[in-house]
């Protein structure tokens, strides 16, 4: 026995195919969700072309679709930003492609690089902006798709962090 682990597992898992999971050909998981926008993001034949940039409003462009779910590319000029805003009843994953973006919740702000990935439930409430002087590309995939963003009207400000004695 391993004294560093209980476990062993004795030849190769990929030569025991009963064992193995069947490839998928949707995501249906969190991790999926995450998987397809990393790849789609790696892949920038499937989007790089596609990209357009307008000094008006974001731009959009519905990338791909399946069961229940939506891919969305986005690019953002500096100063652009979506509001204050939920996603309804939809989850999401937010990947950035190129650029930088910030996200602002009521519990801080956070600088997103090309690669960084947000994970979000139903009713999460940000607002994404490009502070830079650069362009910026998202990549956007919601479950189920997307069919409201009710926005909110107060900005969101981190909360100063309270002393539990006095709160």
């Amino acid at each position: 026995m391993n004294s560093d682990s209980d476990l062993q597992i004795a030849g190769d898992i990929l030569e025991v195919p009963h064992l193995l999971q069947p490839a998928r050909e949707h995501p249906v998981t969190v991790a999926e969700f995450a998987g397809l926008a990393r790849a789609i993001a790696a892949d920038r034949s499937q989007w790089e072309h596609l990209v357009e940039y307008d000094a008006t409003s974001r731009w959009y462009h519905r990338l791909r679709t399946g069961p229940g779910y939506e891919v969305w590319l986005l690019s953002w000029v500096p100063g652009q930003g979506s509001g204050r805003h939920d996603h309804g009843r939809s989850s999401g994953v937010l990947t950035l492609l190129e650029g930088e973006l910030t996200e602002r919740t009521e519990r801080g702000t956070r600088a997103l690089g090309a690669g960084a990935q947000r994970v979000f439930a139903p009713g999460y409430v940000h607002e994404v902006v490009n502070d830079s002087l650069e362009p910026a590309v998202s990549l956007h995939v919601y479950y189920p798709g997307l069919t409201e963003m009710p926005m909110h009207t107060a900005r969101c400000e981190a909360r100063a962090p309270q002393d539990p004695v006095t709160a």
